[in-house]
């Protein structure tokens, strides 16, 4: 009596793990462990993307539709100016901000691609590895199921070979039921993790095509940059027979002639 006092206040015997770690064995400490694993990643994945994960947000939107109707340098300053702590945690904020400055600044386009390109999965890298856990957590779950099972099963059928078939059905219905726990806790673990993997894999390809689809606007918009228009004021100061590429020389002969016959 004693006894059962003593674990009744330690909280030992009356408690559902307790009883899941009896009924399970060593799979089911293995499978708790992984699932405790589990929801600390999700934890840890929904917080980290509150602050940091690529919000394009109205401030954003507002500006690309403004550079589509006037791209200027004035653009990148204002959006940089106006950014707050929150945006600045922001990384799709940095490289639409890089991009602009990138495009006024008469950049190789090829040049501005790449860049974003590594920018952009660089932003996104630190959700991939969380998600490979909770991939993997799904599954392994039933995998592990599977093997307590098959492991309770092996003992309950030992047991009725050592008794020489002696035994009866409440007691191999007995180990049959706690060998199929493990399984049953195993499906139980995979089955919400892998819809979390699914969903967080579907958030992740919305914000990449939502990154995709900003930056493509602001590179597919023609910028004149500070040296195109000098070298189109240059372009017209020069005789339309000098930028064919051929030089013309004209006398006045030849000009009063042609005009002669201009006049009849």
């Amino acid at each position: 009596m004693s006894e059962s006092l003593l674990a009744d206040a330690t909280g030992i015997s009356a408690g559902p793990v307790s009883q899941l770690l009896e009924m399970g064995g060593p799979v089911m400490i293995v499978l708790l462990a992984i699932a405790l694993a589990g929801v600390v990643t999700f934890l840890y994945l929904m917080l980290f993307g509150t602050f940091f994960a690529p919000r394009f947000t109205s401030k954003l939107k507002k500006a690309i539709t403004e550079w589509q109707q006037k791209p200027d340098g004035k653009m990148a300053e204002h959006l940089q100016r106006s950014a707050g702590r929150y945006a600045q945690l922001n990384p799709l904020h940095h490289l639409i901000v890089n991009t602009m400055n990138a495009r006024n600044a008469g950049t190789d386009p090829q040049q501005i691609r790449e860049s974003v390109a590594r920018d952009a999965h660089e932003a996104l890298e630190p959700f991939e590895a969380p998600l490979k856990i909770i991939e993997v957590i799904a599954a392994l779950a039933p995998l592990l199921g599977l093997l307590g099972t098959v492991l309770g099963m092996m003992e309950a059928f030992g047991a009725m070979a050592a008794t020489e078939g002696r035994a009866n059905a409440s007691q191999l219905s007995g180990g049959i039921y706690e060998a199929l726990t493990t399984t049953a806790a195993g499906l139980v673990i995979a089955i919400p993790f892998a819809a979390l993997a699914a969903w967080i894999e579907f958030r992740l390809r919305r914000i990449q095509k939502t990154i995709n689809s900003a930056l493509v606007t602001i590179l597919s918009v023609p910028v004149a940059t500070e040296s195109e228009p000098h070298k189109e004021t240059q372009d017209e100061t020069v005789p339309a027979a000098t930028r064919t590429g051929r030089v013309v020389e004209y006398s006045g002969e030849e000009h009063q002639g042609r005009l002669a016959n201009a006049t009849g």
